[in-house]
């Protein structure tokens, strides 16, 4: 029997949720606790707020801001208003972030403090903002978003909203080097609910006290929220993972649920107070984003003592694709290194260059057919057709299924670095790397790194004469991209290989770095 009713909007849903739990806590920041009831107060107030600054159905606003009660509050009000809720990542530079907006076409925008410097050296370059609202009262010029919320009635507006309605938009980086905008409808993010509640989420219920770690602006971080609200969990928030609070959390907050990324967990597994945090009510750890280490894995189930589980998805597949059960945990059954078995309702097949099924046990790019693919890339068609053939979106990974119908990732076809859960194409880190007066060519790729999985290594050919070190060349890069982003080491060398047609062979690049990890991916 499902736990929730089948709902065409998420509005719906969520509505049903307030009713069922509207004195049970939703969210709890600090000290402040607010209630389901208060949180569809507040999800009102900023819904008539949007449309009182012009906003129609399907505008889009944005959220450049840590994590916090009042993004959760905005992300409902979008709901209620019909826009769509861009979250920006706020490690991005100010030419990103500008692209972004610009490119998302927002109209309003919420900045948090820690992103005042940043806003107001860009500002004039937004080309739809109509309304820069402050995340707290400090800002010289800008309406608080306190004194902006409560002007508005909470009343709910009573827009009803389309299955097929945009819900969220997260930028994802693009082998152009421009991120391209995912568009995720209602029809997406609810169908993902039953996919979570046979797996994951099974034991989930009301009252769970879910800890939200991963940023809005990722995929993980708004599943967490959004399947923490429809569970109807006490959801815990903190800005950013910072691994001696999450720590202090668990065993103070009695934490039974969270998503973490692999980088994160071994930060918890390396802090001092690991040795006497209370893991007891831990139930689940919930892992993904990136690939993690067998030992680390295993130290993990160890400390903590609860169950884990692995999650493979994408941006495009509202962060839904394979999960692998606790039960697949154990070391003598071989799957440790597989992120598991596909969900009910998604179908997944590994393809060669000519779209060919291929063999099981055979290396190719991973394609998924389900309802939780994105309804494309943001005013990117060619994008979309290239991504989505007959329905079946193209991943731009590679791997393979093995005899039990178990998928392993192998290598990515688009050559993407995934860092400490962070998506990286190598397309941008070569553009910046390219900048610069004295390089002449450049590439970037991933390399082992035992705190991120990976690490971004840059290979540069200088001008005749010309002499950099490589701290130079990595600061450079800092000023025109996030610094997650940047290279971490350089390399010098006199010759790029390229292939006939003058493509980089980043393979060769990479290959001595991964020789004994026996897969091209951490």
């Amino acid at each position: 029997m499902n736990k929730f009713p089948r709902k065409e909007t998420l509005l719906e849903t969520f509505q049903w949720r307030i009713e069922e739990s509207c004195d049970d806590i939703a969210f709890k920041f600090n000290d402040e606790e607010i209630t389901y009831r208060e949180y569809d107060q507040k999800g009102n107030q900023v819904a008539n707020g949007i449309i009182s600054e012009g906003c129609i159905p399907n505008s889009r606003v944005a959220v450049l801001a840590k994590n916090s009660v009042m993004y959760a509050e905005i992300l409902f009000g979008s709901i209620k208003s019909r826009t769509a809720l861009v979250g920006l990542n706020w490690r991005l530079a100010g030419p990103e972030v500008v692209f972004v907006v610009n490119d998302s076409e927002s109209e309003v925008l919420f900045v948090g403090p820690d992103f005042y410097e940043l806003v107001d050296s860009i500002k004039d370059e937004f080309t739809h903002v109509k309304k820069i609202i402050a995340m707290d009262d400090t800002h010289n010029n800008w309406e608080s978003y306190e004194t902006w919320r409560n002007s508005s009635d909470t009343s709910d507006p009573g827009l009803k909203g389309h299955a097929d309605d945009d819900v969220i938009q997260l930028y994802t980086s693009g082998t152009t080097g421009h991120p391209k905008g995912v568009r995720l409808t209602n029809k997406n993010l609810n169908a993902s609910t039953p996919m979570v509640e046979e797996t994951w989420g099974r034991d989930w219920h009301e009252k769970s006290v879910n800890f939200v770690l991963s940023p809005l602006f990722h995929i993980a971080g708004s599943n967490i929220v959004i399947m923490g609200i429809v569970f109807g969990c006490k959801n815990i928030v903190i800005p950013e993972p910072d691994p001696g609070r999450i720590l202090h959390l668990i065993d103070t907050e009695k934490i039974e649920t969270a998503f973490m990324v692999p980088a994160l967990i071994q930060f918890l597994l390396n802090h001092p107070d690991a040795k006497t945090t209370d893991f007891s009510s831990l139930r689940q750890i919930v892992y993904g984003a990136s690939p993690i280490s067998e030992d680390t894995l295993l130290r993990a189930i160890d400390v903590m003592g609860c169950e884990f589980w692995q999650v493979y998805g994408l941006t495009e597949t509202s962060g839904i694709g394979t999960t692998l059960a606790p039960e697949h945990h154990e070391p003598s059954l071989g799957k440790l290194r597989s992120c598991g078995q596909k969900y009910s309702g998604v179908d997944i097949k590994i393809v060669d260059d000519n779209g060919n099924e291929v063999p099981t046990g055979e290396v190719g790019e991973i394609t998924i057919k389900s309802t939780i693919i994105m309804k494309g890339y943001w005013h990117r068609d060619e994008a979309n057709s290239e991504s989505i053939v007959d329905g079946w979106f193209h991943t731009g990974d590679a791997g393979y299924f093995d005899d039990e119908d178990f998928l392993y990732i192998y290598d990515r076809v688009k050559d993407m670095i995934i860092s400490g859960g962070e998506n990286i194409y190598p397309a941008e880190v070569e553009n910046a790397l390219m900048s610069h007066p004295d390089i002449i060519d450049a590439a970037a790729v991933g390399v082992p790194d035992d705190k991120w999985g990976e690490t971004v290594k840059g290979f540069v050919i200088l001008k005749e004469g010309v002499e950099l070190t490589e701290q130079d060349i990595i600061a450079s890069t800092k000023e025109k991209i996030a610094s997650y982003k940047c290279p971490t080491s350089i390399n010098f060398i006199q010759e790029m290989p390229r292939n006939p047609s003058g493509k980089i062979l980043r393979r060769e690049l990479r290959e001595p770095y991964w020789d004994d990890k026996g897969r091209n991916v951490s």
